[in-house]
């Protein structure tokens, strides 16, 4: 089965696609996931200078969890000029078979609106296929307060920055799902000229205790939730968005996916990509192919030719059954 999908002009070989600081490190290693089956690829999140992040241990996972607080170190803008430009060569990383390069999200954030918009000036340079505005993180709200995602008002502002300098480059706003309404921020967004949306980011901040110790085992002591724990979340997450803008601007749904079926509830809500993360760990860098033959094989049982007719769907069977 086909399982490309293109979105806002860009052909993704299939809808799965590398979430944000998940082996989104340097050219070779986006390459390595696309030979893994990934129809594309975030870069993890990029500053415009040096951003040190938090000191160890900044991981603590379980079969159903994951506590984040790696507080989204990056070398700035110079690292990412290097490897992004070296990825969008298309060439092969070293020992490695050329593989076609598949469509490159770069992720930006920043601590002012101001910023955001010099990050995205910087990195449109570099001409990746879509961008995506880190405004949700959790974990780093010691350090700059409340995320952007958190106000309508500043999310909106972002979206705008960004936006001016965007160009003809498709601009993506990642929603945070530690919010009250993410329909509300989501259409203050889509006013401001988002383009589309990346749901969700890492929920909480959530935090774990050593018993012995009986100090939180994470140096920053909090940090964002991701893995299959979160995924009910995310698929209400996504439908909420999607309803907000009426179905009209593409999602990324992301958190918690696993499986191939999880991916199919993930459409259902709304999303035409599905962004895998926390899965690497359970399931190996090949998960992105086993993702995309558990796909094909519940589409070819349960009769469907294209991944287009699921998104959505969802929605459409509440309206069908309320009409």
């Amino acid at each position: 089965m086909n399982l490309s999908q293109t979105v806002l002009g860009v052909t993704f070989p299939n809808p799965t696609v590398l979430a944000s600081g998940i082996w989104g490190i340097t050219a070779a290693s986006w390459r390595r996931v696309a030979e893994n089956g990934a129809g594309g690829i975030t870069t993890k999140s990029l500053w415009l200078t040096e951003h040190k992040g938090h000191p160890n241990p900044t991981i603590i996972a379980t079969e159903h969890w994951t506590l984040n607080a790696v507080g989204v170190p990056d070398a700035g803008i110079e690292k990412a000029r290097e490897e992004i430009g070296d990825y969008m060569k298309g060439e092969p990383a070293e020992g490695h078979e050329r593989s076609r390069r598949v469509p490159l999200i770069a992720n930006i954030i920043a601590n002012t609106v101001e910023h955001y918009g010099k990050t995205a000036e910087e990195i449109v340079k570099l001409k990746p296929d879509f961008l995506e505005v880190n405004i949700s993180c959790p974990n780093v709200e010691d350090e700059f307060g409340k995320p952007f995602a958190c106000s309508v008002r500043d999310a909106s502002a972002v979206t705008k920055a960004v936006k001016t300098v965007s160009g003809t480059i498709p601009v993506f706003i990642k929603l945070s799902p530690n919010v009250d309404d993410i329909g509300s921020i989501a259409s203050a967004c889509a006013e401001a000229g988002a383009d589309g949306f990346t749901a969700i980011n890492t929920v909480g901040p959530g935090m774990a205790i050593d018993l012995r110790s009986r100090l939180p085992i994470l140096a920053n002591k909090v940090g964002g939730m991701s893995g299959p724990a979160i995924k009910p979340v995310a698929v209400r997450c996504i439908a909420d968005v999607y309803r907000a803008t009426g179905g009209k601007l593409p999602i990324i749904g992301t958190g918690g996916a696993m499986t191939g079926e999880d991916a199919i509830e993930f459409l259902l809500a709304g999303a035409s990509l599905i962004g895998i993360g926390t899965a690497i760990a359970s399931r190996g860098a090949e998960v992105f192919r086993l993702v995309c033959e558990e796909m094909a094989a519940w589409c070819k049982a349960e009769g469907i030719t294209s991944l287009t007719e699921l998104v959505g769907g969802m929605h459409r069977a509440l309206s069908k059954r309320l009409s």
